[in-house]
């Protein structure tokens, strides 16, 4: 393993939760990907499509992060990296069997401009997968929510309800939600840790994610401070 590709593994998978979340959203892509073409929005450096491509995939990976993309050049299974704006994608209607976005539409000004985007690119019969800052119970704790959203500059949460209806009215039914750190002390623990431990704290903190992925399935899928979800266009 080379030199960046430690450092990409260790920055996206030693991670308290991108690991289970994107991991989620690949799983619902299915483990074989021979063939398909896969588009990553916002994706950075392009390390979740380039785990799209490793499984066969023809992926490609957007963003506007230059710096972002020279780096992901350099890794192993480097996804075909595009710089362009997530709301207006240089992209034929139909292009992709499949879109993922991990944890990004909640930083768009325009979050549902973006989905526009997506579900043309998307092809019929096509699947959507893609998560986003739900912040359930923010509420309670005004500074800790103040933070995190200062801090990655979030401008809107989702729930799944809110984003199976914007996707149903452009054609793309849900499948299949899921949320993390379902319970008010794990929503709490998330929203500090986002908000005060920086990018070493996620990171130091990963050890702690089999208690998180195990409160939960003892907590009741409805509400949390992130949302997965999976949806089919219709034919």
């Amino acid at each position: 393993m080379k030199l960046n590709d430690a450092i990409a593994f260790v920055g996206h998978q030693v991670h308290v939760c991108r690991f289970r979340e994107a991991g989620t959203l690949l799983r619902w892509l299915g483990g074989d990907l021979r063939g398909k073409r896969v588009l990553d929005v916002a994706g950075g450096d392009g390390y979740w499509a380039g785990q799209a491509r490793k499984r066969g995939a023809h992926a490609v990976s957007i963003d506007l992060a230059r710096s972002k993309m020279l780096f992901g050049k350099t890794l192993r299974h480097a996804p075909g990296l595009v710089e362009c704006d997530a709301l207006a994608l240089p992209f034929e209607d139909g292009s992709f069997d499949a879109v993922m976005s991990v944890c990004a539409i909640e930083h768009f000004d325009d979050g549902a401009r973006s989905l526009d985007e997506m579900a043309r690119v998307l092809a019929p019969g096509g699947q959507l997968v893609m998560s986003a800052d739900v912040l359930s119970r923010s509420a309670q704790w005004p500074q800790l929510r103040a933070a995190h959203c200062t801090k990655y500059r979030v401008q809107h949460t989702y729930t799944h309800e809110s984003l199976g209806k914007l996707l149903a009215e452009r054609g793309i039914d849900l499948v299949d939600y899921s949320y993390q750190f379902r319970s008010a002390p794990a929503e709490r623990f998330y929203l500090s840790l986002s908000a005060y431990g920086g990018k070493m704290g996620v990171n130091a903190a990963a050890p702690l994610a089999p208690l998180v992925a195990l409160s939960d399935r003892v907590s009741p899928n409805a509400r949390g401070s992130i949302v997965l979800i999976n949806g089919r266009k219709r034919p």
